[in-house]
């Protein structure tokens, strides 16, 4: 082999040894990757998250937030099937204590008296909560069900509050019961419920469902957002 047999093969093979660099720098190139394996553009805008939240059976979307929101941050509360949830915006002539079943957004519905003290005109609607011993109102907040026993008004149920704004709740005496102010035929009456001192009361019927589904350890979040 003469000199310039050897320099033309020299030449060649540069060339094959520049052409096999540039196709391994292609191939590794994050530039020819699947959309899906390249790397996050660090600088591109994160979507953000939904503004809309779906309530189950027409709850107020904010007051039921508010009532996962204060179970989510009890991971000691082991019974998480249903949820009471109290909206004290509405009238007692309204089913206002939802019960939700939160596996599948079951809802149920019922009328429940609030604190005298809470609405002093007996308009029907409740005015103001108060925390205060002797104040007979209505208190707002998160709650966890007790033991049940038999009362004044037959068997009832102990509810023990867990805020600031209701953790007077036991020292009150606040309870779940059933009471005659609180059966349906006040509504046909009078447009509206009877006022307990304070306690969650409701008719004989609708109790006994309540006091079913949130059997103790379970919790009642109350509340009026207007």
């Amino acid at each position: 082999m003469n000199r310039r047999q050897m320099l033309r093969l020299g030449a060649a093979g540069a060339g094959g040894l520049l052409l096999s660099g540039a196709a391994s720098s292609q191939i590794l190139s994050p530039m020819t990757l699947p959309s899906s394996l390249a790397p996050p553009d660090p600088l591109a805008p994160v979507p953000a998250a939904p503004t809309t939240f779906t309530a189950p059976g027409g709850i107020n979307p904010t007051l039921f937030s508010k009532a996962k929101a204060a179970l989510d941050s009890r991971a000691w509360i082991r019974n998480r099937d249903f949820i009471g949830v109290v909206d004290f915006e509405q009238g007692s002539g309204d089913p206002r204590f939802h019960v939700v079943h939160l596996p599948s957004g079951h809802v149920e519905s019922f009328r429940v008296a609030h604190g005298s003290g809470s609405d002093p005109a007996h308009t029907g609607f409740l005015d103001h909560f108060s925390n205060r011993p002797g104040s007979e109102a209505t208190s707002n907040g998160a709650y966890t069900t007790s033991e049940t026993y038999q009362g004044k008004y037959g068997l009832s149920m102990k509810v023990r509050g867990l805020d600031w704004t209701n953790n007077n709740a036991e020292s009150r005496a606040i309870v779940i019961h059933n009471a005659w102010y609180a059966e349906p035929e006040m509504v046909e009456l009078h447009g509206k419920l009877g006022r307990s001192q304070g306690c969650f009361a409701f008719s004989r019927k609708d109790q006994w469902h309540v006091m079913q589904r949130l059997g103790e350890g379970r919790l009642i979040y109350a509340d009026k957002l207007a």
